[in-house]
């Protein structure tokens, strides 16, 4: 049985590549951050930087956890759900580190962060999160799924779109000025939770074609664009079909979030166009011939 420490080992306790890279890309922001470190130590707010840093990685992970179910099923990788829980509990600790750089921004001074918390609408929303993220990342062990019991669990674990609809509130609030990002995110959020929904309208384990797959993402696209705009022509008070009317011009330096959802949406319709283009056909059940009363088979 594998140690519950080793995380770089699989349930059989053999080493697994998988989870050894997602472990490199967990840890890869917390590098990149001390890479940075002097940079950032000679920034305005040194602090403000890695509380920001903290986090968009937070945000990053729980969709990437999300991302798990539907790339999984199209890119017929079950081996993934093997890192899900992993990457779940890798946002738990950069929301955990994003509450300590914010006290630590307060001078340490509690009494004055509960209180930011408590008047500050969007600190509030951020707070439930992180809290919702805790319970899950405290039964995320195995053991304690035998405690609770896979039923209640998993209804435990259902928790977390509701938790990443609150950290989606909290990141667009904190990047008033540019929500460019946070629309990117909150694009590919909408389509992670609408696949969801297709395979369970479908009422099937077969993987819904491709076809379905490239007009979910257009759908989700066009959605992304509507939004932005109605969002932008409420906080500039202008049209939004004003706002429409730019969709279509192009700016490498700033790509509008609907156009970055709809590229990877393309990506998944690609990646599940190879996968049944050389996944392997299911063999045929033979039939069975009905057998007489002594057991043999019928002529």
């Amino acid at each position: 049985m594998r140690h519950p420490f080793k995380v770089w080992r699989d349930t059989a306790d053999r080493l697994s590549p998988l989870r050894i890279l997602t472990l490199a890309c967990l840890a890869a922001p917390t590098i990149k951050a001390l890479i940075d470190a002097d940079d950032i130590i000679h920034s305005a707010r040194p602090v403000d930087n890695l509380i920001h840093r903290a986090g968009f990685w937070t945000i990053i992970f729980l969709l990437v956890a999300l991302a798990v179910t539907p790339l999984r099923r199209i890119a017929r990788f079950n081996q993934l759900v093997d890192v899900r829980r992993m990457i779940g509990v890798g946002a738990f600790f950069y929301a955990v580190a994003h509450i300590l750089l914010f006290t630590t921004d307060q001078m340490f001074d509690l009494t004055k962060v509960a209180s930011e918390i408590i008047f500050r609408i969007y600190l509030t929303i951020g707070f439930v999160a992180l809290l919702g993220l805790t319970a899950l990342a405290v039964t995320s062990t195995d053991g304690m799924v035998r405690r609770l019991g896979v039923k209640r669990w998993q209804l435990l674990h259902q928790a977390v779109y509701v938790i990443a609809c609150l950290a989606l509130i909290h990141f667009f609030q904190q990047n008033k000025s540019d929500v460019s990002v946070p629309t990117f995110a909150a694009g590919l959020f909408g389509w992670m939770i609408s696949y969801r929904l297709l395979v369970k309208w479908r009422k099937t384990r077969d993987e819904p074609p491709t076809w379905m797959l490239l007009a979910l993402t257009v759908t989700i696209s066009a959605l992304t664009f509507l939004c932005e705009a109605i969002g932008l022509g409420i906080a500039f008070r202008v049209s939004p079909l004003r706002v429409l009317q730019t969709a279509f011009d192009f700016d490498l330096d700033m790509i509008r979030p609907g156009w970055l959802v709809f590229g990877s949406g393309l990506c998944v319709v690609m990646l599940d166009l190879v996968r049944a283009r050389f996944a392997k056909p299911r063999r045929a059940a033979r039939p069975t011939q009905p057998k007489l009363a002594t057991g043999k088979p019928a002529a």
